[in-house]
This record gives structure tokens, sequence and C-alpha cells, in this order.
């Protein structure tokens, strides 16, 4: 396969959390055994959502499902952030294999993930769904953009998929003791509300970040003038 001409896109990590994680991965890679490799950790990340997903599925019959939800969050953090860093801390990068499954299992986990959700009773089949296209739709241009900038964002607005972890733990927690929500003479589970803001928000971020990579495009490669 030809391999000249690639080049590794910039990382652009600017999370609340970030600087925090980054010393705790770096801290992480350097303890972990030698016999485990980035690949481990990344199949650790795809079954840790897909344990996820049968936990919400177990919910709708156990709440207990979702204290076991958080556990595997839990472990898809470690899996999915401690992979990457842990092929550059041993200078073992492959970038062009490590971008493509990272990102490929982390399409499969989210399908898992928001499924389960969707079967939990604890959020409608349409706002998972609604969810989930939302996702795919940001995902496409993530991808795009980091193959014509150059710049691949892990981040949106301070938000990456840790502390949408940790918001979805906490939400957890919540539909222990408030499954439904009152709002404006009305009763909604409470991950329909959560759910349709989320969607809401990625929306925004999609529009804004195609009006701006459209921008910078435009400008990096403006109209040439015909010659005759």
């Amino acid at each position: 396969m030809q391999k000249s001409g690639f080049q590794e896109a910039g990382r652009a990590q600017l999370s609340l959390l970030a600087p925090l994680e980054k010393k705790c991965l770096i801290w992480l890679a350097r303890h972990t055994p030698r016999w485990i490799n980035s690949d481990h950790l990344t199949a650790l990340g795809l079954a840790s959502l897909a344990g996820a997903g049968l936990s919400y599925w177990y919910a709708r019959s156990n709440p207990a499902g979702l204290l076991w939800v958080i556990v595997f969050l839990a472990l898809n953090w470690l899996g999915d952030s401690l992979d990457g860093t842990l092929a550059r801390v041993r200078n073992q990068q492959r970038p062009r294999y490590g971008f493509y499954v990272d990102h490929v299992v982390d399409a499969f986990g989210t399908f898992f993930l928001l499924a389960g959700l969707g079967l939990s009773g604890y959020m409608s089949e349409r706002i998972a769904t609604a969810l989930l296209i939302a996702y795919f739709m940001l995902s496409i241009e993530v991808y795009l953009a980091t193959y014509t900038l150059g710049t691949f964002h892990l981040s949106f607005w301070k938000f990456s998929p840790t502390e949408l972890r940790i918001l979805l733990a906490i939400g957890n927690v919540a539909l222990l003791y408030r499954p439904v929500v009152h709002l404006f003479g009305g009763s909604y589970l409470l991950f329909d509300v959560g759910g349709a803001a989320g969607v809401a928000g990625i929306v925004l971020m999609l529009v804004t970040a195609v009006a701006k990579h459209t921008v910078a495009l435009y400008r990096a490669e403006p109209i040439p003038n015909g010659s005759r």
C-alpha cells in the first residue's frame, strides 16, 4: 500500500479537564504492564461501551443496571483515552491504523450505547435515534475537517468525550431518584429532556463548525483567475 505523502493531523484538545487528564494518562501509560498494548486498550474501550449498552437494557427491569453503566463508562475512558497515549509514550505510533481503528470502534461503541439507552425505558427510541444521527453527522464533519485542514478536533466548546462521560454518569445517578421531570405543564422522561438538549447542542456545534471550516477553506483556496 502506498504510504508516501501521508501526514498525521495535529490534535486540538481544549476541553475543561484536558490538562489534568493528560497528566493522568501519561502516568498510567508509564505504569502500564509491558504485555498490555494499545490494541488491548482499544478492545477494552469497545467492550465497555457494549457493556454499558447492555446495562442500560438490563436497567429496564433492574435499576442497578444504571450503576453498572457508570462502571463501564469508567472502563471506556481508560481504554479509549489511554490507547493513543500508551503508543506515544512507548514511541509505537501507527498514525493511519490508529486513527482508522479508533474511530471505527467509536462509531460501533456509540451505536451500542445509544441502542441500549433506547431500549432502557429511560429514553425514548426517537430521541436515542436522533442523538445517534446527530453524533454521526458531527463525526463526519470532524473527519472531513481533519483531512482537509490537517487538525483533528477532540473537543468542542470545552467539552470532550471525558466531560460527556461524567455528565452521563451524573445523569444515571439522577435517574435513580427522578426519572421523570415536569416541564411546562407536562411530564417527560429526564433523559428525553437531556437527549433533546444534546441533539440541539450537537446540531449547533455542527452548523458552527461547517460555517467556520467552509470559510477557512474558501480563504485558503480562492477561485483562481481563469486564463485564456
